[in-house]
Parts: structure tokens; C-alpha cells; sequence
């Protein structure tokens, strides 16, 4: 490549090999050349049949343990072609990987700021405050935000969405309310609720999980317009999109029929 292009990529000694700054520039951007030519194949392959072969999916923590069980086994009955992969990170990990071609979609919660990217949004997911049985921390038939304690609302630490749509969709306004001290992760959350040192707000996909199993807690729905929207997200201008909204109607419509069985 030194030869090709005329110019000195790695530094060399006897002890060590280091990347120059335009050897990353041009590292950076043959990546990007392999990311598009693998999409050109992928493209192809899957015009022939959709939703066969490789396909790596990125899920945000507050969704993959309550969407992912109830849709996957259907998933791989309607596909058996389909190689899934996939990872669990934060929103603004699994983006940046994303952009870099290491995934090919994103299932994550909305609204969030996104550049160069498509979404399909897929459906609501509403808030459910929770709390301990009997707790004295709150009157579920009387809930109202201003009436709550000093320091009784837990919720995730900075950087996790949920925190953010939660006081964005449930209007938690009032700093006093909140308490300092915020969990790392959502079992966390669960335990420390159950523990009756606070309450929180959850997404009602988090209701009949393993994750409130074994536990006191109670939820309530909330005013309708407490809600996150959960969408999927991919590179603009990528060959797959009619393949990436395909997996979306899919999903939808698992989830659809999932509500219509659980409210008959």
C-alpha cells in the first residue's frame, strides 16, 4: 500500500511498529471501502432471498431481555436461513458501531439524535411507574409526580436513554425528587426498588419478565402519553433497506399479536 500510494504508513524500528496519522486516515478509510464492497455482496445475495444468511443486530439493554425472547423463536421458524448476531450495548456505542460497518441495524428506543441513519419506527412502549407492595412511598390509585417524597424516585445513572426518555415522557421535572444515588443497571434498579428505597418508572415490555420474577413489585400504567417509541435504525443509503424493513413489519406484527394475547 506504501508503494501504491507514495507515501510512508508505519513507522518502523528494531522494537516496535506504529501507525502514522495518515497510515489511521487511510486504515479508516479502507475500512469503509471493505465495509461498502461486503454490502455490495450482501446486497446481491440477499435481493436473491431476503433474510438469509449474516445479519448483525445491536439491541439497547432496556429492550433485549423483554423483546428479543418473544420474537426470536417465530423469527427462526419463518427464516431458518438467517444467521443472526448479536450484541448488547448502550445506545451511543452500538451507533458509533453501526456507522463504522460492524452492525447492520440498531433496535433502540426513540427519540434520539441520529445522523446519517434511517429509522422505522416499530411501536409504543408505554411507562409504568413501579414500586413495592404496600410501599408508603406512594398511593398508586392518587399518583401524581408533585406529590411524591424528597429523594423517592430512583432511576438509571446518565448515559442510558431510558433515564432520559423517563424524564422526558413522565414529565419528572422537580431535581428534589430525584434521588442522587442512580443505578448502573436495570437489575440494579429492580433490586432497589424491591428493597422499597424508592420507586421508578419502567417500559410496560417489562411487565411478566424475568427481571420483576421473584420480586414485590408492583406497576401502574401512567398518563397515555408517558411512552418511548421503539424503532430500528440503519446506514442511509445502504442496498438492504427493503430486507431491514421486512425484519421490522415482522417484528411489529409480532408484537402486535403478542398485545392482542396478553388483552384479549
Amino acid at each position: 500500500m506504501e508503494s501504491v500510494l507514495n507515501i510512508q504508513l508505519v513507522d518502523r524500528t528494531r522494537k516496535q511498529v506504529t501507525i502514522t496519522a495518515i497510515g489511521s486516515d487511510i486504515a479508516t478509510q479502507a475500512r469503509l471501502v471493505l465495509r461498502d464492497a461486503q454490502s455490495m455482496v450482501e446486497t446481491a445475495r440477499h435481493q436473491r432471498e431476503p433474510l438469509a444468511g449474516r445479519l448483525s443486530l445491536g439491541v439497547i439493554p432496556t429492550i433485549a431481555p423483554f423483546l428479543l425472547p418473544r420474537f426470536m423463536p417465530a423469527l427462526q421458524t419463518a427464516y431458518p436461513k438467517l444467521q443472526l448476531y448479536l450484541r448488547e450495548d448502550m445506545t451511543a456505542v452500538l451507533l458509533e458501531s453501526l456507522h463504522d460497518g460492524e452492525l447492520d441495524l440498531v433496535l433502540m428506543a426513540l427519540p434520539y439524535e441520529l445522523r446519517h441513519a434511517e429509522v422505522m419506527t416499530l411501536f409504543r412502549d408505554p411507562f409504568r411507574i413501579a414500586y413495592r407492595k404496600g410501599t408508603q412511598r406512594v398511593d398508586p390509585k392518587r399518583y401524581r409526580f408533585n406529590r411524591l417524597q424528597r429523594d423517592s424516585v430512583l432511576l438509571l445513572k446518565d448515559g442510558h436513554c431510558l433515564r432520559d426518555h423517563a424524564l422526558a415522557a413522565c414529565k419528572l421535572r422537580q431535581s428534589e425528587k430525584l434521588r442522587r444515588f442512580n443505578a448502573t443497571s436495570l437489575l440494579t434498579l429492580v433490586q432497589m426498588v424491591d428493597a422499597d428505597l424508592g420507586i421508578t418508572y419502567l417500559p410496560a415490555m417489562a411487565e411478566g419478565s424475568a427481571l420483576l420474577a421473584n420480586t414485590r413489585i408492583q406497576t401502574q400504567p401512567l398518563d397515555k402519553n408517558a411512552y418511548r417509541e421503539i424503532g430500528l435504525v440503519w446506514r442511509r443509503g445502504t442496498g438492504r433497506e427493503q430486507e431491514f424493513r421486512a425484519l421490522g413489519a415482522f417484528i411489529r406484527k409480532h408484537k402486535q399479536k403478542s398485545a392482542a394475547r396478553a388483552n384479549p
